[in-house]
């Protein structure tokens, strides 16, 4: 026998279907919600991480920035102190340039001209004086030129003023000074030791000989009265 079925079986099945849509909705709705709770908390977790790492390099940077400032205040004092040292070592070894340059002033002058006044500008020395003649002049330039504390020289000028009849020619100089080479000052050193040294050693080798003939002559008596003996016979024979 045939059953047939009366009952609205499309209507139960399309309400079925359209709560299934409706679950699945519901259900991608919620995982979507989910989904997006995740990131946004994933993306604050990040978010927060950058934010310390950004605290620490600041952190960082700013004990960079000091470090830095401090290592630019080291550098000025060292600067200073290079610059003290320069200057210390530059005084230490003009100390004594003054003294050598007023010798060599003695010295390359010649008899006929005199200095009415002389002015050290660095490493520069300006001259001014009267002389007999142009030649003597010429003289005394050519002996500053040849002078190991002063080199060329330069004739700034040179007139007949006519007002001493003994050196009448007014003279000015513009000399570069110099510095001698070390082994000049060291010849000059060991010159200078020499002699010393040469005299304390021919002090004992002079009291050795002054001892010798001492010697020779406490050890020789006899000799010397021999002769006095024919002298004496031959004053008695005449």
């Amino acid at each position: 026998m045939a059953h047939i079925n009366l009952l609205p079986w499309r209507a139960e099945r399309r309400k079925q279907r359209e709560r299934e849509f409706f679950m699945q909705l519901g259900s991608a709705v919620v995982a979507a919600v989910l989904a997006v709770l995740v990131w946004s908390l994933w993306m604050d977790a990040r978010i927060s991480t950058q934010n310390d790492r950004n605290t620490y390099l600041q952190g960082e940077i700013k004990q960079l920035d000091e470090r830095i400032a401090k290592i630019k205040d080291l550098e000025k004092v060292r600067e200073s102190l290079l610059a003290r040292k320069q200057i210390i070592e530059q005084l230490q070894a003009n100390r004594s340039q003054m003294v050598h340059l007023f010798d060599e002033l003695v010295k390359t002058i010649p008899a006929s001209a005199r200095l009415n006044g002389l002015k050290q500008t660095g490493e520069s020395m300006t001259l001014d004086g009267v002389a007999q003649s142009n030649a003597s002049v010429a003289e005394y330039m050519r002996n500053i030129e040849a002078s190991p504390w002063m080199g060329h020289a330069d004739l700034r000028k040179t007139e007949n003023t006519h007002g001493d009849s003994r050196l009448p020619y007014s003279f000015g100089l513009d000399v570069a000074l110099n510095r001698p080479k070390p082994d000049e000052n060291g010849e000059g050193a060991n010159s200078d030791v020499a002699p010393a040294a040469a005299g304390s050693s021919a002090a004992p080798s002079g009291q050795g000989k002054a001892a010798q003939p001492a010697k020779a002559a406490s050890t020789a008596p006899t000799p010397a009265a021999k002769p006095a003996i024919p002298a004496a016979n031959g004053g008695a024979k005449s």
